[in-house]
């Protein structure tokens, strides 16, 4: 989705869905687990961050296994263009425009209205909380 970065859900005076959102349907499939695979132990420094980077991002949730083909492709050309001698600023720009694609950045995923969130904080119930603040007044409190 070309254009500028839409702004976030949050910043919005009313929300997409009541906007008319897209009129488009959506053809769903199954997610199917993956397993990830290892990056290459020989890749340059910073294609070996990029790899590890992936794993423990938010967007890894969606990936399958074709997607993780492509990241690990990408990361080999990564590191085979920093390794070179001869850098070309065509092929590193064709490396990003690939990475888009993996949704890398922020600014990609908020393209296609996906948005990451801190976890919410587990509540305790209010008895749990009760019970706290009793024994905390009788002094049982640890």
């Amino acid at each position: 989705m070309p254009g500028p970065v839409p702004n976030r859900e949050a910043d919005l005076a009313r929300p997409r869905e009541r906007k008319g959102g897209d009129s488009q349907s959506v053809t769903r499939g199954v997610a199917r687990p993956t397993k990830i695979p290892n990056g290459d132990r020989q890749w340059h420094p910073i294609a070996k961050r990029l790899w590890d980077s992936r794993k423990e991002s938010g967007q890894a949730d969606f990936y399958q296994a074709s997607d993780w083909a492509l990241a690990y492709s990408l990361c080999e050309d990564l590191s085979y263009y920093k390794k070179s001698g001869k850098r070309s600023g065509q092929m590193l720009q064709t490396i990003y425009s690939a990475f888009e694609r993996l949704l890398v950045a922020e600014g990609d995923r908020r393209r296609v209205r996906i948005e990451l969130h801190e976890p919410e904080p587990e509540e305790q119930s209010a008895a749990v909380l009760a019970i706290a603040d009793y024994k905390k007044d009788l002094g049982l409190a640890e």
